[in-house]
């Protein structure tokens, strides 16, 4: 078992990588009465054409990893749910682009509980009948999904920023595309993304690590599973011609919700998981220093009428993709975005990207990250989505302290490109 000492946080980070593949993490947090086990498997909605390397790739319907995720908790002897509740636990489950978690936290009974989060995940039952069953229920969440406006407006400029990339598609699927998942592609996928070795398995609480990790052990040795094997996803390739640069949408919504995309590409990224980690939070930082609330370019905007208290920004980065999104609610949407454009192009001028405005924004961000670390619910829901390569939620901290205004402006030299802009209005209906 590895240990790592992160002496500015005061925080211990154990890790072992168990024979069959598995990943496992425990960060022991002493006087903290709640403990959280996160159970994430490297599979998500966008995964959906792949297969074994050297074997030829499979096409499964949309929405099926996170069918799958509704399904895991119903076993042929009743609802995990139950047990967990049995247990004194409360448990819940997550499917994003790229990733699936199961998740449960408790004051007692932790080593219960941890097992059953284990074995549930690690034992699937799926019959023809209830997929057809669950298929009605999921049917009803996307449906009420798309009568959610800003749900709507984020995949809005994801259709327009990845038309033929799965990143498009609503994580659940759609009502046509679960209406053909049969219990045999759920197995199919299960077995695929499921092993071990594509897992990572997080516990963080007031746990002894070397009783947790020895109960892990012993959990997973008692067990068999199919060797390791290597495994290919499969994804359209698009360039910047393939971007959509305008489009809109007309629905049951007082005032115009606008939003402005920045596509970004692969091939830009930088490979080295240290350096993937500072160009996130360069970019970060540059947004922050052209359009956050305590930007001038902020305040000359929102006293002039263009954005009000609905706007904001965000960028997102993860395996396989990375784009910004600026949004926000406005009367005059091409005002809205031609300005928020024009600030974004000229950055490299922008007076607001300053070493003193760096430095100030660089002690805000350290001190909301150390602010979050009192929240074992944020360390267990970030800790597996922060991971890049052997960077954790834990080097954030160094990497902050790192970054110089030429990482910030370099950042946005590789980001910010003209042709990888697009716009997606969601207006009021007009009769």
């Amino acid at each position: 078992m590895e240990k790592k000492v992160y002496e500015q946080l005061n925080e211990t980070l154990y890790k072992e990588v168990l024979p069959n593949g598995l990943r496992v993490f425990i960060l022991p947090k002493a006087g903290f009465h709640k403990t959280y086990g996160l159970f994430s498997t490297n599979y998500g909605s966008i995964d959906n054409e792949f297969g074994y390397q050297g074997e030829s790739l499979t096409r499964v319907p949309d929405g099926i990893a996170h069918f799958l995720e509704h399904k895991l908790f119903e076993k042929e002897d009743g609802d995990v749910f139950q047990l967990f509740g049995k247990q004194g636990a409360s448990a819940n489950a997550f499917t994003s682009f790229t990733k699936t978690s199961y998740l449960f936290s408790a004051t007692d009974n932790i080593k219960e509980n941890l097992e059953t989060l284990i074995n549930f995940v690690q034992d699937a039952y799926f019959t023809e009948e209830t997929v057809e069953k669950e298929k009605g229920i999921i049917g009803q969440e996307i449906q009420m999904y798309e009568d959610d406006p800003n749900w709507r407006q984020f995949f809005g400029i994801l259709n327009n920023l990845y038309p033929k990339h799965p990143l498009h598609i609503d994580i659940a699927g759609t009502v046509d595309s679960i209406a053909d998942i049969t219990a045999d592609d759920l197995y199919h996928c299960y077995n695929t993304f499921y092993h071990p070795s594509n897992m990572t398995l997080f516990v963080v609480g007031n746990v002894n690590p070397e009783e947790m990790m020895s109960m892990i052990r012993d959990n997973q040795a008692a067990k068999t599973f199919p060797d390791i094997r290597t495994i290919e996803r499969h994804f359209p390739e698009e360039t910047v011609a393939d971007i959509v640069p305008f489009s809109r949408l007309e629905m049951p919504v007082n005032r115009t919700k606008v939003v402005l995309g920045i596509k970004g590409f692969t091939e830009n990224l930088p490979k080295d998981a240290y350096e993937l980690l500072r160009f996130r939070t360069s970019l970060n930082l540059l947004f922050q220093l052209l359009l956050g609330n305590t930007s001038k370019n902020y305040l000359r905007l929102y006293n002039e009428g263009t954005i009000d208290d609905t706007f904001g920004f965000e960028f997102s980065l993860d395996r396989g993709f990375h784009f910004a999104d600026f949004s926000g609610d406005s009367d005059t949407p091409d005002v809205f975005s031609e300005a928020v454009e024009e600030i974004i192009l000229n950055f490299q001028t922008d007076p607001e990207v300053n070493d003193d405005n760096l430095t100030l924004l660089k002690k805000k961000m350290l001190g909301k990250y150390f602010q979050s670390l009192n929240s074992l619910e944020f360390i267990a829901n970030q800790f597996t989505q922060d991971l890049f390569g052997d960077m954790t939620l834990f080097d954030v901290p160094t990497v902050i302290q790192s970054i110089q205004l030429e990482d910030v402006l370099q950042a946005g030299r590789t980001f910010i490109n003209k042709n990888a802009f697009s716009r997606f209005y969601l207006e009021p209906i007009t009769k």
